[in-house]
C-alpha cells in the first residue's frame, strides 16, 4: 500500500498511540485524540456525502476553535483542499477569494455569517454553512452513519490554498501540498536541543490558524507529536496568562506583540514559570522586546523566519539551540538557503540570475527544499525555478557563526540617489528609543532623489516624542542618505492578522504625503 501522506494522518496516528489523552481544550470543550479523530472521520465522510470530489476547494471563515481543527483535518482527510480565510475580511475581499479559488463550500462562525452571505450572493457555486446550524449538524450525522472509504493521499496532492497579500496588488493563492506541509513539520520536529515539540507538551494555540504559522508550525506540529492543544480565539495579555497557568502550558508559539504585551502584565514571571519553550515569528522580534521579556520573566525567546510559500519555517535559532537577539538562526535540516547578490546579470542562466553574495554581505534569500510550495494558484506560476530554488524577496546576511539576519524585503528596498536603503535597518535604529512603541519605514517618490525615506512612529502610551527627537536619534546612528526626510508621529499603525505592520495599507491609512 502506498504510504498515506495526508496531513490528517497526524491525528490518526495520535489517536492510535494516545487514544485517551486530551487533544484539544477549547474553553469548556475537551476532546481526546480518539474523540477528535472520530469527529474528523464523520466530518470528512459527511462532506463526501454532499457530492464533493477530491481536489475541490472548501473555504473557512473561522476563528480558532475545536470546530476549526475538525473542519480543517476533515477537509483534508476527504481529499479536498482547505482554503482558510481571515474572518476580519470584508465581503468584497471574501467574494474575490471565493471566486478565485472556486470554493464549493464556505464554513463560517455565526458572527461572520452576514458578511459571508453578502460575499457569496452573486456566486451560485458556493454554499455558506454556519457553525452549529442544521446543515453543519447534518454533515456530522450523515458522516457518522458511514465508514469513510479512505484513499491514500500522495505527497504531491494539493492540501492548502493560502492567499498571501503582497505589499500591493491582488492576493495570490500559495499552493501547499500534503508533502510540503508534512516535510516542514518533520524538519521542525527533528530539532531536539531543546525539543521543538514533545508528546508531553501542552501547546498554546493563540496564533490565528487561518495563517500558516498557527496552522502548520503550531497545530500541525502539535498533532504530529500527540501533544495537548489549548485553543484561544483571541489574545488577551492577562487572560492568556490565566489560561497558561490553569492548563499547565509548556510551549508557546507567539508573535512579537504578544511578548511585548506580557512584559506589561504584573505577575507574568510566575504565570510563565512552567513554560519550557517560547518561539516567535510572523514579523521581526525587536531587540528591546527580547531583552524586556527576558528581564520581566527570566525566559528567552527562540526566533524563526518563514513565509507562507515555505510551509512556513525556513530558519530558527532552535537549530543551534541558542536564542540570539536579532538573528533568525540557521536553516532547518533539509532546507537550503542561498544569498544572491543584487548585482543581477545574465550569465546565460537566464536574466535575473546573479552571483552569490560575498561572505558577510546581504543578498536576496533563495530557498530550496521539500517544504517549498508548488507555485501560485491556479497554474503554479511564480513557484520554484527548474532547479527548485524559490526567490523569497527577502534580503539577509549570514554572520560569522553562520546565523541568518533578515535585513529587509527586497520589494521594500528604497532607492535614494541610486543607493539601496533597507527600511528594516532604519526601523531597528528607531526602535532603540525608549519612547517608541512601534515604527514603520517606507519609500515615497521624490523628484530629486528618486525616492525618499518616510518614518511613521507610534509613541509608548504616556510618553511624548517629537519628529525632531527621532531625526536627531537617526542622525547619530545612520548615514545621511538613510535618515528619514519625513517623520510623522501617529496614533497607531495598521496590522495584519499575525501582528505584522501592514505596510501595503500605510498609504491607504495615512495618504501619500
Amino acid at each position: 500500500m502506498t504510504q498515506n501522506a495526508n496531513i490528517a494522518e497526524f491525528v490518526r496516528n495520535s489517536a492510535r498511540n494516545y487514544p485517551t489523552q486530551t487533544a484539544i481544550i477549547d474553553t469548556d470543550r475537551v476532546l481526546t485524540w480518539a474523540e477528535l479523530d472520530a469527529q474528523i472521520d464523520a466530518f470528512a465522510c459527511g462532506l463526501l456525502q454532499r457530492g464533493l470530489h477530491a481536489g475541490e476547494r472548501v473555504a473557512g471563515l473561522l476563528g480558532n476553535s475545536a470546530d476549526f481543527v475538525i473542519a480543517y483535518f476533515g477537509i483534508l482527510r476527504a481529499g479536498l483542499v482547505a482554503v482558510p480565510l481571515n474572518p476580519a475580511y470584508t465581503a468584497p475581499e471574501i467574494a474575490l477569494l471565493i471566486a478565485d479559488s472556486g470554493a464549493r463550500l464556505l464554513f463560517v462562525d455565526e458572527a461572520a455569517a452576514a458578511t459571508a452571505n453578502a460575499a457569496t450572493a452573486s456566486l451560485a457555486a458556493c454554499e455558506v454553512v454556519v457553525l452549529g446550524s442544521k446543515p453543519w449538524v447534518e454533515i456530522f450525522s450523515t458522516g457518522a452513519q458511514r465508514v469513510l472509504a479512505e484513499q491514500a493521499t500522495s505527497a504531491d496532492a494539493l492540501a492548502l490554498l493560502l492567499f498571501t497579500s503582497g505589499t500591493s496588488g491582488r492576493p495570490k493563492g500559495a499552493m501547499l501540498t500534503h508533502g510540503a506541509l508534512r516535510a516542514n513539520v518533520e524538519m521542525i520536529k527533528s530539532l531536539q536541543s531543546p525539543p521543538a515539540v514533545q508528546h508531553s507538551d501542552v501547546v498554546l494555540l493563540v496564533l490565528p490558524m487561518f495563517h500558516v504559522y498557527g496552522l502548520n508550525a503550531a497545530l500541525g506540529l502539535a498533532a504530529s507529536a500527540g501533544a495537548t492543544c489549548v485553543v484561544l480565539d483571541r489574545f488577551d495579555p492577562a487572560g492568556s496568562l490565566e489560561v497558561i497557568t490553569k492548563h499547565g502550558v509548556t510551549t508557546v508559539a507567539g508573535a512579537p506583540g504578544m511578548y511585548q504585551a506580557w512584559c506589561q502584565v504584573p505577575g507574568a514571571r510566575s504565570a510563565l514559570i512552567g513554560v519550557r519553550l517560547f518561539t516567535s515569528g510572523g514579523s521581526p522580534l525587536p531587540l528591546r522586546v527580547f531583552e524586556d521579556f527576558a528581564a520581566a520573566t527570566g525566559k528567552e525567546i527562540f526566533e524563526g523566519y518563514g513565509m507562507t510559500e515555505t510551509a512556513p519555517v525556513v530558519a530558527t535559532t532552535l537549530v543551534s539551540g541558542a536564542p540570539k537577539p536579532g538573528s533568525v538562526g540557521r536553516p532547518l535540516p533539509g532546507v537550503q538557503v542561498r544569498l544572491v547578490s543584487d548585482e543581477v546579470t545574465d550569465f546565460g542562466l537566464g536574466a535575473e540570475t546573479g552571483p552569490d553574495a560575498e561572505e558577510g554581505d546581504p543578498g536576496e534569500m533563495w530557498v530550496r527544499g521539500a517544504s517549498v510550495f508548488s507555485g501560485y494558484w491556479p497554474d503554479g506560476a511564480g513557484g520554484p525555478d527548474e532547479n527548485g530554488w524559490f526567490r523569497s524577496g527577502d534580503i539577509a546576511f549570514f554572520d560569522a557563526d553562520g546565523d541568518l539576519h533578515i535585513v529587509d524585503r527586497r520589494r521594500e528596498v528604497i532607492l535614494v540617489n541610486g543607493f539601496n536603503v533597507y527600511p528594516r535597518e532604519i526601523e531597528v535604529a528607531i526602535e532603540t528609543m525608549d519612547e517608541i512603541a512601534e515604527v514603520a519605514v517606507i519609500g515615497v517618490p521624490d523628484d530629486v532623489t528618486g525616492e525618499s525615506v518616510t518614518a511613521l512612529v507610534v509613541a509608548v502610551p504616556g510618553r511624548a516624542i517629537s519628529a525632531a527627537d527621532v531625526a536627531a536619534h537617526c542622525a547619530e546612528r545612520l548615514a545621511r542618505f538613510k535618515c528619514p526626510s519625513v517623520i510623522r508621529v501617529v496614533d497607531a499603525l495598521p496590522h495584519s492578522a499575525t501582528g505584522k505592520v501592514a505596510k501595503g495599507r500605510l498609504r491607504e491609512v495615512y495618504g501619500d504625503e
